[in-house]
């Protein structure tokens, strides 16, 4: 037998029996932890420059050290991928997010084996690996309950995960993912859930079992929050916390921001404000209406800030009882600059923005108190964006420093002698893979399970730890996101901006910028025609860098995997038939009801004494629709984006027995408008027209379609979730009408809005 260390005879007493050595990690590896913010800006945590309060953070930077140059890809899956794996982003084809994938190497979503990511290396050297928070490096079409699970967290090396898949879901009702199968949250809104807490409980559940059978076995954790992209949601006391703090707005924050990182340190003396960009206007032009919500909005994303550090300040508390945070390596970062995507005025609920409903500061001042709460899906103007990336130009998706430069702690006591220092060397994302398999003592395999490992793009920084002189060392990284591109080489940096959705044909007509970062790090002085031989070295690099990394082709076309007909492994069908009580179906998944007429038949025993309940429901409060017995009524609501419901009811009156009741939906040609039908026993029973029926999305933050009862955050307000249908339900049967239809653009906004 390969392997055997023994001898085997014909008998058990000529025999000489062996066990294999369980692996372990080398002699006094760390702990990892790795917490992993979201949407968070380079000025917006407290050590970093901010005025928002980020004790637990400060904590940790006071306590170890604060990169200052550290960068990522500029967007969420992307910097995720290549963190995990220490290679580039699009060598791990996720050039894009997984909404968007193509059919290029560079672009499918689909993280090659031969690229292994760390838990794939750790628990083979005795590591347990946990997995807690947003994922979102699952192509979209393997996200549902009949998908295979290769490319989940537990099929990629972490023993045990919890969290969410998509780039966000909303905070008080999330979709949640445990393990290999969806789960309902443990609480409710009215018990005061909250999903951060709950991340940080089941972290702290998970270090705990292992405690309680091994109470020496190293551990990674990988902690990421929804915090702080949008919804930004908190409990209302932590928002209260902030009201009024910035109603001097965004101009006069940037101003200060400025003031203390250069008074702290983060920016050296002589940095240069970068000016506020002139399609986002002067806080002192705006309204009073515009200024009461705009500060609105921003209170609501610190009081959020704020409550991840308090939540992070437990799973602290946890380790320090345990006695292990000394001996824990702990990186704390973000993926990407803040965001825009809450457009000029913010957003209220963003799901109407992508269904091309308008959205107005007027709008949400009526319904100001609902910001941060569970009824929004709030997001910042995109004024709060540019104040977030202080001193820096631009924001998230772009490869000028305001959407590739982002904060950076790493906290590890036992084996870092340096305390609050300052690390001005350039790091990126892909290089904290192997510092981490670096300061555990452990080499990159040749190969995971059989699969030879193709070579890292990363390369240890250890070496900074306790030198903050120590060469720098990674000199080179290119940047591509949607046609943005840059290179930056030996402190020089070479960057064009591409607009997202450009005709194509237009990257050859974009001029690149020329900056030397050492001496202008907001990228202030073009130095493009002073320089022309050194631009047109870094321009030369750039491409150089792409062809090696799968870059190529560059692609702007504004199309997600959803019309480049990627298989989904799915077979076409008109009919779908639904079983009572099941999972919940996701949206991609899901029977695709918009800009088609379809028929819903649910098949019913209606008991002595009558029943309610929902037959079938799909989205939220904050878009979908609903079909329900309530009263002795049946009643359809076509619920567009929060903004306005459709309705037609009609009472039942139907004996003991079986029945089909349900309704039609008749589009008007080729408007995106129509007439809806209740049927009950094959008689229409009441009809109502849909003046605009959702054409996009019904709701961003993960509520699918449900039988038989409706999601954690209601459709509608007639009822209260789950609201069960206590008849018997045996099925409930989708027909549609001709092929489904997808809006190329719309959907393309949608998942970039939403990554």
């Amino acid at each position: 037998m390969v392997g055997f260390g023994g001898t085997i005879g014909r008998y058990y007493h000529e025999s000489e029996a062996w066990w294999p050595a369980r692996p372990s990690p080398p002699q006094d590896a760390p702990n990892v932890v790795v917490v992993l913010l979201d949407d968070v800006g380079f000025s917006q945590l407290g050590c970093f420059g901010s005025d928002i309060d980020t004790p637990v953070m400060d904590g940790l930077a006071a306590n170890g050290l604060r990169y200052t140059n550290f960068h990522t890809t500029a967007l969420c899956s992307p910097t995720r991928a290549a963190l995990l794996t220490g290679r580039n982003h699009h060598r791990n084809g996720m050039g894009r997010i997984i909404e968007l994938a193509t059919g290029f190497p560079g672009y499918t979503a689909m993280i090659p084996r031969e690229n292994g990511m760390l838990p794939e290396t750790l628990v083979p050297h005795g590591y347990a690996a946990y997995a807690v928070g947003k994922w979102h490096l699952t192509p979209d079409d393997e996200t549902h309950l009949g998908a295979t699970r290769r490319r989940w967290p537990l099929g990629r090396g972490f023993e045990r995960f919890y969290g969410f898949f998509s780039g966000e879901t909303h905070q008080f009702a999330p979709a949640l993912v445990h393990d290999n199968h969806f789960v309902e949250p443990p609480a409710s809104i009215e018990d005061g859930y909250h999903l951060t807490g709950d991340l940080v409980d089941r972290s702290i559940e998970f270090l705990s079992d292992l405690r309680q059978v091994d109470p020496a076995k190293r551990f990674f954790l990988y902690l990421t929050t929804g915090a702080c992209h949008s919804p930004h949601q908190a409990p209302r006391e932590w928002i209260e916390r902030y009201r009024g703090e910035f109603d001097a707005g965004w101009d006069a924050w940037r101003d200060a921001a400025l003031g203390r990182q250069i008074a702290s340190g983060v920016l050296p003396e002589g940095t240069r404000l970068s000016p506020r960009p002139d399609h986002v206007p002067a806080w002192a032009d705006l309204s009073d209406d515009e200024r009461l919500v705009y500060a609105r909005y921003m209170e609501a994303f610190a009081g959020m800030l704020s409550h991840t550090d308090h939540e992070l300040g437990r799973l602290i508390a946890h380790l320090e009882r345990a006695g292990e945070l000394d001996d824990t390596l702990m990186l704390v970062l973000s993926d990407n600059g803040a965001s825009s995507e809450g457009g000029p005025e913010g957003s209220l609920n963003d799901v109407m923005q992508w269904n091309a409903l308008p959205r107005t500061a007027a709008d949400a001042l009526e319904r100001i108190d609902d910001i941060g709460g569970p009824r929004a899906h709030n997001n910042y103007p995109w004024g709060w964006t540019v104040a977030g990336n202080t001193p820096f130009r631009r924001w998230k998706r772009e490869t000028h420093e305001g959407g590739v430069a982002d904060p950076l702690i790493v906290h590890w006591p036992a084996g870092i002698g340096a305390r609050g220092q300052l690390r001005r060397q350039y790091v990126h994302a892909i290089d904290l893979a192997p510092t981490i398999l670096d300061a555990v003592g452990i080499e990159p395999p040749e190969a995971i399970d059989g699969v030879a490992q193709s070579s890292l793009d990363g390369v240890s920084f250890r070496s900074t730890f306790d030198d903050a002189d120590a060469a720098e060392v990674r000199t080179t990284q290119y940047y591509e996101m949607f046609g943005c591109r840059a290179i930056y080489h030996e402190g020089w940096k070479a960057v064009t901006y591409h607009a997202f959705m450009q005709p194509p044909g237009s990257f050859d007509e974009e001029p690149w910028e020329l900056y030397d970062l050492r001496t202008d790090p907001t990228e202030l002085d073009d130095l493009s025609a002073a320089e022309p031989e050194r631009l047109r070295a870094m321009v030369q690099r750039w491409w150089d860098e792409a062809e090696r990394n799968q870059v190529l082709p560059l692609d702007d076309r504004p199309l997600s995997d959803l019309v480049l007909d990627r298989p989904d492994g799915l077979p076409p069908r008109s009919r779908y038939v639904y079983a009572p009580h099941a999972g919940m179906v996701p949206e991609a998944a899901a029977v695709n009801l918009k800009n088609r007429s379809h028929q819903v038949t649910a098949d019913i025993e209606w008991p002595d004494g009558g029943a309610e309940g929902v037959l079938i429901a799909q989205g939220s409060i904050l878009g979908g629709w609903t079909l329900f017995v309530r009263d002795g009524a049946l009643t359809y609501v076509h619920n567009l984006s929060g903004h306005h419901e459709d309705r037609v009811s009609a009472p039942l009156g139907l004996g003991p027995g079986a029945h089909t009741v349900g309704y039609r939906y008749e589009q008007a040609g080729h408007e995106n408008r129509g007439t809806v039908r209740l049927v009950v026993d094959d008689a229409v029973v009441a009809h109502g027209d849909i003046d605009f029926y959702t054409p996009i999305r019904w709701s961003l933050v993960g509520h699918g379609l449900t039988v038989g009862y409706d999601g954690i955050l209601a459709v509608v307000e007639d009822y209260a979730s789950p609201f069960r249908f206590n008849g018997v339900l045996h099925r409930v049967v989708v027909d549609v009408d001709g092929e489904p239809f997808v809006d190329p653009e719309g959907e393309a906004a949608v998942a970039v809005a939403t990554q």
